[in-house]
């Protein structure tokens, strides 16, 4: 039996004062209101109605029952209507992490548009070019760019970033515009390092279908993307980095990309949270929101 149910067809009975009038309101055969009733009594082992030819009235221990039921009633309406709005309306804490190239130069400049749509979603946005552990760490959901290795979390694409190989002007003033990958050799690069890199001393390229790493000297390496970006700024050497975290710079000429026939190949960018039946209203409303902006 289905109390719940039940409980509901019980409640209009005792309203309607008659089973036949409660059948009609419910869409629901006679027969069928007959048995709930009599099966709620046998399972609360109580009368609840006392029935006559012409009508039906409360027990005591029916009114008791029907004013339990009318608020468990109400309580479950209001709960699938606030969660209803809050698929509507997403409300609560987001904890996300994102590498900081992410988090400054595409996340940061959009987030009063995010706030205009979803103002009451608490975000906590942790910026680390690391990876983090979802579930030790209480992160909702992060951020990753590049091939994702072996995970038991749900991976949601969001798109591709074109990477570029750029330099400050003023760097390319002292050491000259490379024209091809063989060049690299007269010029000195800023090496990036991660958990992941094996070989952060070489610059890779794509052509058609021909692919080629380089190695290039370099005096510094560094393992954030802001650090990565700034010391480029400053002229310590060629970077190769996601063109949208870049592309501020690019337009104002604070960078210039060089070898562009030879780009290095696109990264994918993944969103990953723990696997769940039912996504979070608050995930899936930042995931659909940062999807459009990669």
């Amino acid at each position: 039996m289905d109390r719940i149910q039940a409980m509901q067809i019980f409640t209009r009975v005792a309203e309607a004062g008659s089973f036949v009038r409660a059948a009609e309101t419910l869409s629901l055969p006679s027969s069928t209101v007959t048995s709930t009733i009599k099966s709620l009594e046998k399972y609360l082992q109580v009368r609840l109605l006392n029935r006559t030819t012409r009508r039906v009235s409360l027990t005591p221990e029916g009114m008791q029952y029907l004013a339990q039921c009318r608020e468990i009633i109400s309580l479950i309406e209001h709960t699938e209507a606030s969660l209803t709005a809050s698929v509507k309306r997403p409300q609560g804490r987001l904890r996300v992490d994102m590498p900081s190239g992410i988090a400054h130069s595409i996340v940061m400049p959009n987030l009063k548009d995010f706030y205009r749509s979803y103002p009451d979603i608490y975000l906590m946005i942790g910026v680390s070019d690391r990876q983090v552990d979802l579930v030790q760490e209480g992160v909702d959901c992060v951020i990753r760019t590049g091939e994702l290795s072996n995970s038991t979390l749900v991976a949601r694409p969001l798109g591709r970033f074109r990477w570029v190989t750029c330099a400050s002007p003023e760097y390319l003033r002292k050491n000259g515009v490379p024209q091809s990958p063989d060049e690299l050799s007269k010029h000195r690069a800023i090496h990036y390092f991660s958990g992941q890199t094996r070989r952060a001393n070489e610059m890779r390229f794509l052509r058609d279908t021909e692919t080629l790493s380089v190695p290039v000297r370099g005096e510094v390496a560094v393992n954030e993307t802001g650090l990565y970006i700034k010391m480029c700024l400053e002229g310590f050497g060629l970077v190769q980095l996601a063109e949208a975290i870049v592309s501020e710079h690019l337009r104002d000429g604070r960078l210039i990309e060089v070898l562009a026939d030879w780009q290095p190949s696109s990264v994918p960018v993944t969103l990953l949270y723990p696997h769940q039946r039912f996504l979070s209203p608050v995930v899936r409303s930042f995931a659909d929101w940062i999807a459009r902006l990669i």
